[in-house]
């Protein structure tokens, strides 16, 4: 089902060039012991990084030697959890995102795309850079989509302090730009995320 709603939702991938203003991310879906699960990383707090302690899924800016976003993408969760992504692992992109916050040097061009992985290969996955990230962790697919699991986080962009919806897990939220990457997803397999419904953010 969901392999078959990205190939009837292809969004053609931007042109790229390797330059930091470029990122991708991989949204990595896997078999849990009952259902689909999703990858997520909490990245370790340290200054400088404008997404420092924030839930996240794997992936990061381009680097020189990269040659699209597919690249950018694979490149960092090998990096950041040591999970080796390749083309038969590739189910499709989602929209991009631009990401324009007043902390940012420039703005940001965002590629996030959708992966699929076995359980062998799943269980190689941990957090490889811990000066990058503090923790790698897998959520139910219906967890995500749970309206008990709700929440709100505030946080500070620029000294301007906001309240943000979010999915809880655990001690984790789920929020921000992740959040809107998953609302793509959600709205390509034509469901509703619980976290962002009714809201204008």
């Amino acid at each position: 089902m969901i392999r078959q709603a990205m190939t009837d939702h292809a969004y053609q991938e931007p042109e790229f060039r390797a330059h930091p203003s470029r990122a991708a991310v991989a949204m990595i879906l896997a078999d849990g012991d009952d259902e689909l699960e999703v990858c997520f990383i909490r990245r370790a707090t340290r200054e400088g990084d404008p997404w420092s302690g924030q839930v996240a899924f794997p992936g990061g800016r381009a680097g020189p030697d990269d040659a699209d976003a597919h690249a950018v993408a694979e490149r960092e969760t090998w990096e950041e959890i040591g999970l080796t992504l390749g083309t038969h692992h590739r189910i499709g992109p989602l929209p991009m995102r631009t990401i324009d916050r007043p902390d940012l040097r420039e703005p940001m061009i965002l590629t996030p795309f959708v992966y699929y992985v076995d359980q062998p290969t799943r269980q190689t996955a941990f957090a490889r850079l811990p000066e990058e990230v503090a923790h790698v962790f897998w959520v139910p697919l219906t967890h995500l989509f749970d309206a008990t699991a709700v929440t709100e986080l505030e946080y500070s962009i620029a000294e301007n302090r906001r309240t943000f919806p979010g999915i809880q897990f655990g001690d984790h939220v789920i929020w921000g730009l992740t959040l809107r990457v998953l609302d793509s997803f959600a709205e390509i397999t034509e469901r509703t995320l619980p976290a962002l419904e009714g809201t204008h953010w």
